[in-house]
């Protein structure tokens, strides 16, 4: 396939295609979330918490995919509301461990009953194979695209 001489209407760019596939996954999960009281990014750092276990707040970031600043807010939050409990590390002072706690995993459960409903769904409708396919070759295409990230959103 040849490069394109000009950009593709934005609905059929891939930028285009992947935000209309990540809205028609978390429009039905919405409501689960707004029903919980946590927002879409909230969920994002308790799932990796509760994925992870405890993380410094740089880990974090990357791992839920948001930039530092908005999980420093987000965790000030989550914090108040005792969902997730943050403690200075032992070894580097300077440095913050974030952990989900038992109330942050009582959201985490609940909200999971009803997400695997609508994952198991989606399963259904698209087919494992080829929902497996999909997500082995969006993680190749995030791997090949790393390389095109300008260096400081690569950690340099």
């Amino acid at each position: 396939m040849a490069p394109p001489n000009k950009l593709a209407p934005y609905k059929k760019s891939v930028a285009g295609s992947l935000l209309a596939a990540r809205e028609a996954i978390m429009a039905p999960i919405r409501p689960l979330l707004r029903e919980a009281n946590v927002t879409e990014q909230q969920w994002r750092v308790l799932r990796v918490l509760s994925d992870e276990g405890p993380l410094g707040i740089a880990e974090l970031a990357e791992e839920a995919m948001l930039h530092g600043p908005s999980v420093t807010r987000i965790l000030k939050e989550l914090v108040d509301r005792k969902l997730v409990a943050r403690k200075l590390d032992k070894t580097d002072r300077r440095r913050s461990i974030v952990a989900i706690t038992a109330e942050g995993q009582d959201v985490i459960d609940h909200t999971a009953a009803f997400t695997l409903v609508l994952i198991n769904n989606y399963v259904a409708a698209f087919g494992q194979e080829r929902l497996q396919t999909l997500l082995s070759e969006l993680a190749a295409f995030s791997e090949v695209l790393a390389e095109f990230a300008p260096s400081e959103s690569k950690g340099e």
